[in-house]
């Protein structure tokens, strides 16, 4: 299971193993209240995609498609999130106070997706 969460909200053991995919450290939270297993800031979109984006809705289904394309080139790192987690559900975790419209809901599509075709195999 992938579930997503604010790194400001206070871990919890149903968490699982916990990841920071942001490619930026998040304001006010320090290592040890993170109580991160990892923290994956090449997952994250790149600075450029990132500021293009700056979280406008106007701008997600391109957004999604350029993220998606970015994602497809770093299967190394999908996959060492998948041996790292160790079979463990994963909690992606992020800054923005924006739930819909924000990198994790695409990378955990696409994680889901992949789960889904190796199920398939």
């Amino acid at each position: 299971m992938i579930k997503l969460k604010r790194v400001y909200e206070q871990a919890d053991d149903s968490d699982g193993f916990r990841v920071l995919v942001d490619r930026l450290w998040p304001r006010g939270v320090s290592k040890e209240e993170a109580k991160l297993n990892e923290w994956l800031r090449d997952i994250a979109p790149s600075d450029e995609l990132r500021k293009w984006f700056g979280h406008d809705p106007d701008k997600w289904t391109e957004f999604e498609r350029r993220y998606r394309g970015e994602l497809a080139s770093k299967e190394e790192l999908v996959n060492k999130l998948f041996e790292d987690a160790k079979g463990e559900d994963i909690t992606l975790l992020y800054a923005s106070r924006e739930t819909k419209h924000n990198n994790v809901v695409v990378l955990k599509n696409v994680l889901e997706e992949r789960m889904s075709q190796l199920k398939s195999r």
